[in-house]
């Protein structure tokens, strides 16, 4: 499924998911390229390009258990710019504690938790799209027009192997 976790909240809301490509990386035309094709974080990755902090806006989110899926929407600090349109499935049972309380707040991106709480792990992108922006996506995003959009299946993981969380990244 190229849209898991995003495919879920689309199927609970009775929406068709929007039109979706699989490309090689080196497809991804810049700046995406440079902001999706990589093993690093997506926090501070658009962090950095941006030159300002990200915060978190969630848009739906669901418990299933030990798992937080979230829909989200990642907002720069000063410009309220919104740099990130995407949906997480988080594995709780995978984290301390003290971080587990911080994600159910729902108030900051895992990237920088996972940053404060020294959390080691590797960021493992699965595949990259190409997409049609829908209504949700265009909503979230504050997008008119029609331009395709870029992003990337990606999972985060323990040293060990195990799935700290599945994120789709879809950048505006």
């Amino acid at each position: 499924k190229l849209l898991f976790p995003l495919d879920a909240f689309y199927e609970r809301a009775g929406l068709i998911v929007p039109r979706v490509s699989e490309i090689p990386g080196e497809e991804v035309p810049e700046p995406y390229h440079g902001l999706l094709v990589h093993n690093r974080d997506m926090t501070p990755t658009l962090e950095a390009y941006f030159g300002d902090r990200i915060h978190l806006k969630v848009v739906g989110r669901r418990l299933d258990g030990d798992s937080l899926s979230r829909l989200v929407v990642l907002t720069l600090n000063q410009s309220l710019r919104h740099v990130e349109f995407g949906a997480i499935t988080i594995h709780l049972d995978q984290f301390p504690t003290d971080a587990r309380e911080a994600i159910m707040e729902c108030r900051r991106p895992l990237g920088s938790i996972l940053a404060d709480f020294d959390i080691v792990h590797a960021s493992r992108p699965h595949a990259f799209l190409r997409l049609a922006s829908d209504p949700l996506i265009k909503g979230a995003l504050d997008l008119t027009g029609t331009a395709p959009l870029y992003g990337r299946r990606n999972s985060l993981l323990t040293p060990a192997g195990s799935v700290l969380a599945d994120v789709l990244e879809i950048l505006p």
